[in-house]
């Protein structure tokens, strides 16, 4: 697994305009193939009056999964520059459909891949990115008593408790980079007297 990969920082939409033609790229971050195809199919049903709905994905942090679709433009000229932009631009687990809006004047071959390769790269540049880190996911069961304090000692340490569960015990789930489980399990049994429970669990990314 990569240590870690970038991706958008959020859904957006940025337009562009080149010799009339309306170029609207949407973006998304997504976990999977399926959600990329969904997206691409919910733009497209948006704007179904448009004259293309060209995509590009990119899936898995080592960017396994790359597939692109010219939609009608001549081949190579729409999803191949959309995919390379956002290959360029380090960009993971993301989508890109450009929509365009035809306005009457052919932009020919040249054209073509750079307003579909430069809407993709605006768009990245308006929404902005972010890094996701791999980490191993730990589970801490301890008591309610300590639970409060354990909870706040772990964030004051910039360690990250992702979910907080309480039955008879209480389990909190945190994320730690693999170099630092052996210091945390020293850390937690200083922390807590030896008293809490520590299972260490599969990897995961989270926000750096």
């Amino acid at each position: 697994m990569q240590d870690e990969y970038r991706t958008v920082a959020r859904a957006g939409v940025h337009e562009t305009e080149v010799n009339r033609s309306r170029f609207l790229c949407s973006l998304a971050p997504v976990g999977s193939e399926r959600e990329a195809q969904e997206f691409v199919a919910a733009v497209r049903k948006e704007h179904a009056d448009a004259t293309h709905n060209c995509w590009a994905y990119v899936i898995g942090a080592d960017a396994g999964v790359q597939k692109a679709s010219d939609d009608g433009e001549p081949g190579g000229t729409a999803g191949v520059p959309m995919l390379q932009m956002l290959l360029r631009r380090d960009m993971r687990y993301v989508v890109a459909v450009v929509t365009r809006y035809y306005g009457g004047v052919k932009l020919g071959a040249g054209g073509l891949i750079r307003a579909y390769g430069g809407a993709v790269g605006e768009a990245l540049d308006a929404v902005g990115s972010r890094t996701r880190r791999r980490f191993r996911l730990a589970t801490v069961t301890t008591d309610h008593q300590r639970a409060g304090k354990l909870q706040n000692d772990l964030r004051a340490t910039g360690r990250e408790v992702r979910d907080v569960r309480y039955a008879e015990a209480v389990t909190l789930e945190v994320g730690l980079p693999d170099a630092d489980v052996e210091a945390f399990r020293a850390w937690l049994a200083d922390a807590t007297q030896g008293t809490a429970g520590l299972e260490l669990g599969g990897e995961a990314y989270g926000d750096v």
